[in-house]
């Protein structure tokens, strides 16, 4: 079935459709389930509480209850595993469609393409019988420096969440369980194993924990992945606040909490927290994990009421009802590498490209009126799905920018490449050792490449970071970029005024030294498996830029607002988040700092304005519903897509607020000349803070401001609401 042949509007609806009918067998559903859980003997309750494997569950084939079966796979379904070690299986039949990871798909700002990648992942999963996939991750961008920030998508809650809900029903609506990751506060890598970390209640409710919840009471994640850290002072695996008294009582929760690998460190603490599942330890004797025959004789001795565990072996089987498994009728076969994923692929990273900075209209490049180019960097010929270790992709195939350019335009334009830098760091797990073994600028490549962009019509850098530097397990050193890249930028800067300087990375680079210096400046962050050919695509016109910065660019790592306090990583193994809800731009507005590049910003290579900003109502009250409409216009002579950002303001509150906040957004494509009326729908209940002297969400009596604009330093147009 080609699954684009419908809108992603109509799939969700028809998905919608597909879970209101499921809710009316729900009562049906649960009789079935505890009466399986009769005929459990207590050593069967338990066998579905832990991995047999590093990524199975065993079943109970007596009573018809088959084998979990797990997967990474954020971006793409991970080659096949071996049971018992991390060694890859050798399959030939696991190469997976691949995507642009979590910054690129948060920098493309349209939802339509989170439900798709979704829908292919769910397929894809299905064709490699695997019930959970284990994504998407939904942390917080704190720090410029999280090893992982690739993974997650940036530093604003309200884009993570508009993102993760159609994700997340995207994939389930092909029978494959979504497991939203890493709840909670797993916002480093250093030390991510045993660090501790606080912040307060506010900070926890306005900016750590909305993607959690949205993957959960509006998306419906069947599972949530526990982080390795603690908070509070208790790991999140066995923390009863998050697990029992947020996670199952206010959100409602039934699915299945399980364990990052190896993140277990109780048996009754954590049984008695909430947690179902424990995978991953490094012991090889199952039977030795806590939720083995710990957890057996923790019943036994009765320390761990039988209720509790057959909760747990509910929760399991729960959701094994909800994908299909038990009854297995109609369950998706799903497929694997076809056309379609790989145009949605496609499609995901040419949205994903940020044009940063365009002076003098130096792109697009008119190729037909070029006789060389110098392409000129490792990253235009290195490839990056296979990188990050538990996100690495064996990928069907991956173009890089050098192939693309050369079979695009290779025919009729000479072609220079230059390496310009080398690899010269050498990641090892857990450390970020690799990092700092780098021999510096190479000299003889910089010439050469000076050399080749000397004779060429305009030159091509492409720069940035590797999985050396992105990675899960170790955190960034510094936002520099590595390898003498700045020194190569700035010598071939000098010889061709026509560099255009391409970033793939994922997360902020220093660019100070590369502003002044060159004319165009391309974030094309990852772009998985067709990152090339949207790169070239994007660089020739054929493709008008229209991703937006997810995350704010500091000039230095010092603007940002953990390491302007001083805290990060954190000392003696514990973090406190004194900037508390002050995270990206709301630290960058409110403190009046002017960043390298703002959060939302991003170019095209057409204009765009945005005009007619009003609201339904002016007066309303804290549970009223407003509406508000613009007109978006493309007054320039290409067809393009914009996305506008509309911010909330409370210029006067009895708290601290940020100086605007991102409450909703709108991916707009117009051809030339071409206007569109837009509506947004906003609850005056999210203007609200949360009143830590109350425990609850607050909307204070006043005057708010609502701003329009197409990037957090361009506001285009506001008005005023006053709520009594």
């Amino acid at each position: 079935m080609n699954i684009f042949k419908k809108s992603a509007t109509l799939a969700m609806i028809v998905m919608v459709c597909s879970l209101n009918a499921q809710n009316h067998t729900d009562a049906k559903t649960e009789k079935r389930i505890a009466n399986l859980i009769k005929q459990m003997t207590l050593e069967e309750k338990v066998s579905l509480l832990h991995g047999n494997s590093k990524f199975y569950v065993s079943g109970i084939k007596r009573l018809g209850i088959p084998e979990f079966a797990l997967s990474d796979g954020p971006h793409g379904v991970r080659a096949e595993m071996n049971l018992h070690n991390w060694k890859y299986a050798g399959w030939t039949t696991d190469s997976a469609t691949c995507f642009p990871p979590g910054t690129s798909l948060a920098a493309s700002w349209n939802p339509d393409l989170s439900f798709q990648r979704g829908e292919v992942l769910g397929e894809e999963a299905r064709f490699r019988k695997k019930d959970i996939l284990l994504g998407p991750g939904v942390n917080i961008i704190r720090s410029p420096l999280c090893g992982r920030n690739f993974e997650y998508m940036s530093e604003d809650p309200y884009l993570i969440s508009a993102l993760t809900i159609p994700y997340i029903k995207g994939l389930q609506s092909k029978d494959v369980a979504a497991s939203v990751k890493h709840y909670l506060a797993n916002n480093q890598e250093e030390n991510r194993t045993t660090i501790d970390v606080s912040m307060s209640e506010r900070a926890l409710r306005e900016i750590y924990l909305p993607a959690f919840k949205a993957a959960i009471v509006d998306a419906g994640s069947y599972t949530v992945m526990g982080a390795y850290n603690k908070f509070r002072g208790e790991w999140c695996t066995e923390n009863n606040y998050i697990s029992r008294t947020i996670l199952r009582n206010e959100f409602g929760f039934k699915g299945i909490y399980m364990t990052d690998w190896n993140a277990c460190h109780s048996t009754v603490k954590a049984a008695m927290a909430g947690l179902d599942l424990e995978m991953g330890t490094e012991n090889k004797d199952y039977k030795d994990w806590y939720f083995a025959d710990p957890l057996i004789k923790a019943v036994k001795n009765n320390d761990v009421p039988m209720a509790i565990v057959d909760e747990k072996v509910g929760n399991m089987l729960r959701i094994m009802f909800k994908l299909k498994m038990i009854d297995g009728k109609n369950r998706t076969i799903g497929s694997m590498n076809t056309s379609e994923h790989q145009q949605a692929a496609y499609q995901s990273a040419a949205e994903a490209i940020v044009l940063l900075q365009n002076q003098n209209n130096t792109l697009p490049l008119n190729f037909s009126a070029l006789k060389s180019v110098a392409v000129i960097g490792d990253n235009a010929t290195r490839k990056h799905a296979a990188g990050g270790l538990s996100s690495e992709i064996k990928a069907l195939y991956e173009i890089t920018p050098l192939e693309a350019i050369t079979k695009k335009f290779g025919s009729t334009v000479k072609i220079n490449f230059a390496q310009g830098y080398t690899k010269q760091s050498a990641f090892k797990e857990n450390s970020n050792v690799g990092q700092t073994v780098k021999s510096g600028t190479d000299w003889k490549l910089i010439d050469k490449a000076v050399e080749t962009a000397s004779i060429s019509d305009a030159a091509i850098i492409f720069c940035g970071l590797n999985h050396d530097f992105d990675t899960e397990s170790a955190d960034k050193i510094d936002m520099s970029l590595p390898y003498g890249q700045l020194e190569l930028i700035q010598a071939v800067a000098k010889v061709n005024p026509k560099t255009i300087v391409v970033l793939i990375a994922g997360s902020p680079v220093e660019l100070a030294g590369v502003v002044n210096r060159v004319p165009s400046i391309v974030w094309a962050g990852y772009g998985g498996m067709e990152a090339g050919n949207a790169i070239a695509d994007v660089l020739s016109g054929k493709v008008n830029p229209s991703g937006k910065l997810p995350f704010t660019i500091p000039v230095s790592l010092q603007q940002s607002p953990a390491h302007a306090l001083g805290n990060f990583p954190g000392r003696n193994l514990k973090v406190n988040y004194e900037e508390d809800i002050l995270v990206g731009y709301r630290w960058f507005d409110t403190k009046n700092i002017m960043p390298q590049f703002a959060f939302g910003h991003g170019l095209s290579y057409t204009q765009f304005s945005i005009t007619n900003f009003k609201a339904d109502k002016n007066t309303v009250v804290a549970t009223d519903k407003i509406e508000v409409t613009f007109t978006i216009q493309n007054t320039g002579t290409s067809f393009g897509g914009e996305v506008a950002q509309l911010y909330v303001s409370d210029p006067v509150a009895s708290v601290l607020r940020p100086k605007k906040e991102l409450k909703a957004f709108k991916k707009v494509f117009l051809n030339p000349g071409e206007s569109k009326i837009i509506s947004m729908p906003l609850n005056v209940s999210d203007f609200a803070f949360f009143d830590e002297k109350v425990n609850n969400w607050r909307v204070e009596p006043g005057e708010f401001i609502l701003s329009i604009g197409n990037a957090s330093d361009n506001i285009l147009e506001k008005l005023s609401i006053i709520v009594k």
